[in-house]
């Protein structure tokens, strides 16, 4: 999970195409890469391409449900909530993390002004 996110966050703030990431492994980063591509949330070059293992991965940009994603998780207390809340579950999909996260900023937000959202 935060392999996850620490990919995403460096790409939501990079200028130019990450190919990798410090503190990530080269097939860390390749690996998360495709799962990320296949999951629509980023564009990417990803070595050999098809459906074999990834060695070599350039994330060129986020999709909108990757800004999302980002935007989402981006606070280190609502991610450690949502891994919290996942970690309940007994696993996780990208779909349960981003529903998690955006329910807890929602939550907040209902919190803070008062307004059902």
């Amino acid at each position: 999970m935060d392999v996850i996110r620490e990919i995403v966050l460096a790409v939501s703030v990079a200028s130019e195409p990450v190919s990798s990431v410090d503190g990530i492994s080269e097939e860390d980063f390749a690996s998360h890469a495709q799962l990320l591509e296949e999951a629509g949330l980023i564009g990417a070059a990803i070595l050999p391409p098809g459906k074999r293992i990834a060695t070599d991965a350039t994330i060129f940009r986020l999709t909108w449900a990757g800004h999302e994603f980002a935007d989402s998780v981006r606070d280190p207390k609502v991610w450690a909530k949502t891994k919290q809340a996942a970690a309940v579950g007994g696993g996780f999909t990208i779909d349960l993390l981003k529903d998690l996260a955006k329910g807890l900023i929602k939550k907040q937000v209902e919190d803070l002004t008062g307004v059902k959202l």
